[in-house]
């Protein structure tokens, strides 16, 4: 391996500029907020409902309701769906801490499924062997963008008689056989977190649905379960999502498809220069079409490399460094290392790389050169 660091200047590469993205939108949403300001509605006002309306055309979904975060999205979703203790709910061990612990928090117990080594999302495959009598839902992950299989999946669901809800918190915009996701389950959940494809400027949410009888249970809960106001036949939630995200959001939805095109862009200039070379380059389904919330390799010596990109200044994350079944507080769950191996591999070997859609050309050869001379490639 060689430093290039002593061979020319270093170019600075953040794995997120969120910066870059703000200067490109900063009037329209700086006007937008101070509409809102003017309005002084701030919850469950017109900028939520325009929002709301605004996403669900945008799916193709008949439905959306604005939540408080992801978390609070696949939290309501699961009390919409009447959870109890000790129901199971089928979902993957790698993955964001929140689509199990939304699970345990209503005392019903996750039940993991390894994933696909390719597109890292939950293996089909693996579903059906793993259903009770107490399986109530499948929570299918689209990780890092990518939908996952769900044809299979929601025929399994539908032979069983279970719900789907679709994690869908990494991949707004992103589509499976031309179909957006959050159309394929009963319903689908959203992050709006500032990392985010598209991201507010805070904590924000949403679920998709095309059930009236669902989307009228998540309004109540998610509004602390009255109906009518001050009457309580349910204990729901305060999950209500914020105007002033809403209204960020709506002047941001109308550059995504532009912004996900560039990062679907960004990762086929990756794809071009790792060919040939030790670096594993994401699997995109035929039938996807990713959004890239993230670029994730997989790679030989990923500490090491992290460390040695680090000290070339290129930002990069690992996402996720401990499968779920293996956290401390799932213990009780009585899973060991070897029950999910492919999940296990993957959290020692995963690397994800900057790819938002502001990067330069310059600046991803760069990432991807400099990788390729750790490896001693020229």
């Amino acid at each position: 391996m060689c430093n290039i660091a002593s061979e020319r200047v270093l170019m600075q590469v953040p794995i997120l500029d969120l910066k870059a993205q703000y200067a490109t939108y900063k009037d329209e949403a700086i006007q937008a907020i101070s509409e809102v300001c003017e309005s002084q509605l701030f919850a469950l006002g017109p900028a939520v409902a325009e929002l709301e309306e605004k996403i669900a055309a945008y799916c193709g979904c008949k439905y959306a309701i604005g939540v408080s975060s992801g978390t609070d999205a696949l939290l309501v979703s699961l009390m919409a769906l009447e959870m109890k203790p000790d129901d199971e709910v089928i979902t993957t061990p790698f993955t964001f801490f929140s689509t199990a612990s939304s699970i345990a928090r209503l005392g019903a117990k996750p039940v993991f499924v390894d994933v696909d080594t390719g597109s890292y999302n939950i293996d089909p495959s693996r579903i059906e062997e793993k259903i009770t009598e107490k399986t109530r839902v499948i929570i299918p992950v689209h990780l890092f963008g990518q939908v996952a299989q769900m044809k299979p999946i929601v025929g399994i669901a539908k032979r069983y008689n279970l719900a789907v809800i679709e994690d869908a918190a990494q991949a707004i915009g992103a589509m499976q056989d031309g179909i957006k996701c959050g159309n394929f389950g009963d319903l689908g959940c959203f992050s709006f977190y500032p990392s985010k494809n598209l991201g507010g400027f805070g904590d924000g949410g949403l679920v998709t649905t095309n059930s009236e009888t669902l989307t009228e249970k998540v309004k109540i809960l998610h509004d602390h379960g009255q109906a009518p106001q001050y009457f309580y036949k349910t204990i729901g939630g305060n999950f209500r999502l914020d105007s002033i995200q809403a209204a960020v959001l709506t002047v941001k939805l109308k550059y995504l498809d532009r912004w996900n095109e560039k990062r679907r862009q960004n990762a086929a200039f990756y794809d071009n220069i790792f060919a040939n070379s030790p670096v594993k380059v994401p699997k995109i389904d035929s039938n996807n079409v990713s959004n890239y919330y993230q670029y994730t390799v997989t790679v030989p010596e990923r500490d090491q490399l992290q460390k040695y990109l680090a000290e070339n200044k290129i930002g990069s994350a690992i996402f996720y460094p401990k499968p779920l079944h293996l956290q401390d507080c799932f213990s009780e769950l009585s899973y060991k290392e070897g029950d999910f191996p492919v999940a296990e591999r993957l959290c020692k070997e995963v690397l994800s790389l900057p790819v938002y859609p502001e990067l330069t050309t310059n600046q991803i050869e760069y990432v991807a050169k400099t990788i390729l001379k750790f490896y001693g490639i020229d």
